[in-house]
């Protein structure tokens, strides 16, 4: 139990590069410096964490990284927040990009919250909001929906339904898919939703193979597909 006189730490947001973890030209240099600060991290992936924090020149002797336990049936919290009411301030990592958007540092974020413990986001790069702002689609009215069913039934019907969803509320529609999947998926788009709604396909953001391209589905159809499969994406459609 801590003294009654320490005060929690604050669980800092870190964010990381999205494609090449040597390129921290995307990460603004006060996060890059409150980073260097910390000395405890609760990461998704303790081994690319440490990388990171290597190539900020944070010696790997002087912290502890605590990787989350995907596969715990129930999290101890207790473990990863005792730096916190310690009185340490603490960084959270994801594997890429801004950590808890579709990340599983959600969970510790609203645990955060439910033990009153300061959270602090660090402003750093999103393939989300960078692959919508880049879109021309609607920025008011979005929604992300992570992966779509992997039974190709299933997956037919949900693009179907959130097409409908699109055209009636004019929203842009947000999804990720693992990254070997990225072709079908692609080609589910091209099959199934209707010849004017548009698709984007933002590829590798911020990467040395970036491509943002948004297209109506027929002329889609009309164009060599870019090159998808195996390289983090994300597609984004609007309808009406």
């Amino acid at each position: 139990m801590n003294d009654v006189d320490t005060r929690p730490g604050i669980l800092y947001l870190i964010p990381v590069p999205i494609s090449d973890p040597n390129n921290i030209g995307h990460i603004p240099e006060a996060a890059l410096s409150k980073t260097r600060l910390l000395r405890y991290f609760i990461a998704e992936n303790a081994k690319s964490a440490r990388k990171y924090l290597k190539i900020l020149g944070i010696k790997q002797s002087e912290i502890t990284v605590i990787e989350i336990d995907k596969h715990a049936l129930k999290i101890d919290f207790n473990t990863y927040f005792e730096p916190v009411f310690q009185g340490n301030d603490v960084g959270l990592l994801s594997e890429a990009g801004m950590p808890a958007i579709a990340d599983p540092g959600a969970e510790f974020v609203a645990e955060a919250h439910k033990r009153q413990i300061k959270v602090v986001p660090l402003t750093g790069p999103s393939s989300l909001l960078l692959a919508l702002s880049a879109s021309g689609m609607s920025g008011q009215h979005f929604s992300f929906n992570g992966y779509l069913p992997k039974e190709k039934e299933k997956r037919i019907l949900s693009i179907k339904a959130l097409e409908k969803s699109s055209s009636q509320f004019k929203i842009a529609q947000l999804f990720i898919e693992t990254p070997y999947r990225n072709v079908m998926l692609f080609n589910d788009f091209l099959n199934v939703l209707l010849p004017e709604t548009r698709l984007c396909v933002a590829i590798d953001i911020t990467g040395p193979d970036e491509f943002i391209s948004t297209k109506q589905v027929k002329n889609w159809k009309k164009t060599p597909l870019p090159d998808l499969k195996d390289k983090p994406s994300v597609f984004i459609f609007q309808a009406g």
